[in-house]
């Protein structure tokens, strides 16, 4: 429930300040993670980004404010919400609504209105969800390593799954797999060479680090990569079902989803810094996922 709350408080603050400058900093600081884990959190909870829901309640509220009478002009709206110029504003409320800002004020004109989002408990089924606690030693992992901003911005590759496929299509992934070594003794052995390990150090404020990574160990060659430690944690550890490679989207999607949704909520943990483990490997001749997260008692 704490959690729930949290989220909510975030909520309140997003509201409070629709026609002011939202911090996304302080909305996460209110939900006690990071930004970078805030908006992930919110976009698997939601399945819209936190920025498009802030765009889309200003425009449902400058609608509202258009089409019940306000003497305001489109321009001093187009500010309140946020927008420099009539021109970007009338761009973004047509893109939504369909209609031009003017036509707005018009008698029985059709709008569109996207309501204040609330965190609640739902019964979504009796689907079982496989999962497990560990408790594990600090250990180290080296490999290939990007900073990427939250909204995908910046220089190429802009995304943690254009890194994979730039490694893979210019072979940095195969050399990285050839250079790990032995894997520990506390993963499963059907696991590939290399996995992929995020937010396990501070970076600048809206950006996260992710790394392709190979555990460190026996026989591994560590010249030329980034090496880290990472800390004795206790994780909740979510596999997947085999699936095949057109498959891997959305299973990978389904079980961060329901981490968030499902199990994050109601299982008296907290996530830990954002840090998580995508471990990669074979099951029945056929793909395998397991998720890790750091987590702790609340």
């Amino acid at each position: 429930m704490e959690w729930l709350e949290r989220m909510n408080r975030a909520i309140d603050y997003i509201e409070t300040n629709l026609t002011t400058e939202i911090k996304l900093e302080e909305a996460a600081r209110m939900a006690c993670c990071s930004s970078y884990q805030f908006q992930r959190m919110f976009s698997f909870i939601t399945d819209v980004t936190l920025a498009e829901y802030i765009r889309r309640r200003r425009l449902t509220l400058a609608a509202l404010e258009l089409h019940n009478g306000s003497a305001a002009k489109v321009i001093d709206v187009a500010m309140k919400y946020g927008y420099e110029s009539p021109v970007s504003f009338a761009r973004a409320f047509q893109a939504l609504h369909g209609i031009t800002p003017s036509m707005a004020r018009q008698e029985g004109i059709a709008l569109k209105a996207y309501p204040r989002l609330s965190f609640l408990i739902t019964i979504k089924g009796v689907e079982a969800m496989n999962y497990r606690i560990e408790t594990k030693d600090r250990f180290e992992v080296f490999g290939i390593e990007g900073v990427f901003r939250v909204d995908g911005s910046g220089e190429e590759p802009q995304t943690p799954a254009k890194l994979w496929e730039k490694s893979h299509a210019n072979g940095d992934v195969k050399r990285l797999e050839e250079c790990a070594g032995e894997l520990p003794s506390f993963v499963s052995k059907n696991l590939y060479g290399v996995h992929a390990v995020c937010s396990y150090k501070k970076t600048e404020p809206d950006t996260f680090p992710y790394m392709l990574f190979a555990f460190k160990g026996k026989g591994s060659n560590t010249d030329g990569y980034k090496t880290t430690i990472i800390p004795a944690h206790t994780w909740a550890i979510f596999p997947s079902e085999p699936h095949t490679w057109d498959q891997f989207g959305e299973t990978i999607d389904t079980l961060y989803r329901r981490f968030y949704t499902e199990w994050l909520p109601t299982a008296g943990y907290e996530q830990v810094e954002g840090l998580e483990l995508e471990l990669y490997g074979t099951k029945d001749s056929l793909n395998y996922i397991e998720l890790w997260f750091a987590v702790r008692k609340v």
